[in-house]
């Protein structure tokens, strides 16, 4: 059964048993400091990374990031992309929301304050994908662009991928605004009394059971940001100049 480990010193956390995976998946926590050198305290950010990093046995100098956006888009990462916006943003791979790679070595990332963080991993092909989900990426599918394109260049099965999500808010206090409904007709909107609360994780969910993955094949880490603040960074909680997590993937 996958499922996320108890946090290293207060560190980070690692997602453990893939299937047949030779395979890192991990998010860091408060306690690593911010990792994004857009949003929050960015002076110390590149040390932070570094010290992260060494802790999982990475250069951090290798790390792939994206400019997200909070839309649709997917890119396809390949040798020739590494280091992209490890030491800035100026070279982050631009306009996107997700990464898949089918290479080694080559680390995956994302940077998370509330929004959901999600692991994908296709054992017979060897092939991963990593997802920025907020509720603007998932009303936009990020979630089915990113297994279809996945299914494009890897020739992946739904039925062999298998999905971790992160730390997230959660409905327990995300509360928002009635014209959600709007965003997400088939669901994902929590009415208790007379106030609304959307299950980003629910909804991404969704969205990868209608790709066809397996329920089985998918592991809600549960974790809730803005109600574990002295853990890790919230929006809602904290503002827009609150840090980042990282979440970061690679194939070994």
């Amino acid at each position: 059964m996958l499922q996320a480990t108890q946090p290293v010193n207060n560190k980070y956390y690692l997602f453990e048993n893939f299937p047949g995976s030779n395979l890192l998946s991990a998010f860091s926590m408060r306690d690593s400091g911010n990792m994004s050198l857009f949003y929050g305290d960015t002076g110390s950010v590149l040390g932070n990374r570094k010290n992260f990093f060494e802790l999982l046995g990475i250069d951090y100098q290798d790390l792939i990031c994206a400019k997200q956006v909070h839309a649709g888009a997917v890119r396809h990462i390949e040798e020739s992309d590494k280091g992209s916006g490890a030491l800035s943003c100026a070279n982050a791979i631009a306009d996107t929301d997700a990464l898949i790679t089918g290479k080694k070595n080559i680390p995956l990332s994302i940077f998370t304050a509330d929004c959901l963080s999600i692991f994908l991993y296709d054992s017979k092909t060897r092939s991963i994908g990593l997802i920025h989900a907020g509720w603007r990426s998932s009303r936009e599918g990020i979630v089915s662009n990113t297994v279809r394109l996945m299914q494009e260049k890897f020739n992946t099965k739904a039925r062999n991928l298998c999905a971790a999500f992160g730390p997230a808010i959660r409905d327990c206090c995300y509360e928002v605004g009635s014209d959600f409904s709007g965003f997400f007709p088939s669901g994902g909107l929590i009415n208790r009394g007379g106030r609304y609360y959307l299950d980003l994780a629910g909804i991404n969910k969704s969205g990868l059971l209608a790709q066809g993955l397996q329920e089985k094949n998918i592991f809600d880490s549960g974790i809730c940001t803005a109600c574990h603040t002295e853990r890790f960074f919230s929006y809602r909680k904290e503002g827009a100049r609150c840090g980042r997590i990282m979440s970061v993937m690679m194939l070994r």
